[in-house]
Formats: C-alpha cells, structure tokens, sequence
C-alpha cells in the first residue's frame, strides 16, 4: 500500500501482520524509513531483541504509538523525516549519534485489561 511505501504524518495506523518475530524485524528494517515501529507481547526477550535489532528512532513496546513523552527529542532513522536532523533536546548536541527511544508498559498478569496512559503524580497523605 502507499502508506507502506511513503512517510504519512497524520491519522493513519499502518498495520502489519508476521509469521515470526525474524519476519517482523526483516520486515520493519527493509523499509526505507525509520520513523518508528510497535510490537505488542508478553515476552520480554522479544520485546528486547526487537528494539535492539530493528532500525528505528522511536520504539514502542505493548503502547498503541510509539511516540516518546515530550522532555524526549524526536528520534527518526534512516529517510524518516529529521532522521539525522533532530532539532531539540540532547539530540541537537549529539548530531551524528543515532540515537533510540523506548517507550514500554508492562501489566501483572492479574491485571485488568486496561491501560492508564495518565502521568503518574504523587499523592500526599
């Protein structure tokens, strides 16, 4: 598809399906760009080697969109969009480091099947 082949910013979720994780990493790393890519798992050795081994600047584990908070800078790879030019934060000091963020929420299995994406504050007795 053409979302697949250009970089969209906008609201647009492109959504791939792997028979393995290899074929998900091969796959996310053969495309041109290195904006950033999610996985969703309850393994944390998979979680692990996939955001080590795939080339992207913003990955998210088990988070709908992998787009960090905002003291962190942007952190695109490859023909992403200010891949190589990140204009704020440490990124602008650290200009030809390739850098790469994680966002990740894990859940106790007895949890419920919700995620509270709110800032945790601290509560005062």
């Amino acid at each position: 598809m053409e979302c697949y082949k250009e970089e969209i910013f906008g609201p647009v979720l492109l959504l791939m399906e792997a028979d393995s994780l290899e074929e998900a990493i091969s796959i996310v790393n053969g495309n041109k760009y290195g904006n950033g890519a999610t996985i969703f798992t309850r393994s944390g050795v998979a979680a692990r080697k996939f955001q080590t081994e795939i080339e992207a600047g913003q990955v998210g584990i088990n988070v709908p969109i992998p787009v960090p908070l905002p003291f962190f800078s942007f952190t695109g790879n490859k023909a992403s969009f200010a891949g190589d030019l990140n204009f704020y934060g440490k990124a602008g000091v650290n200009f030809y480091t390739q850098i790469k963020t994680v966002t990740q929420n894990w859940k106790d299995s007895d949890s419920e099947d919700k995620i509270n994406m709110a800032m945790p504050t601290s509560q005062k007795s």
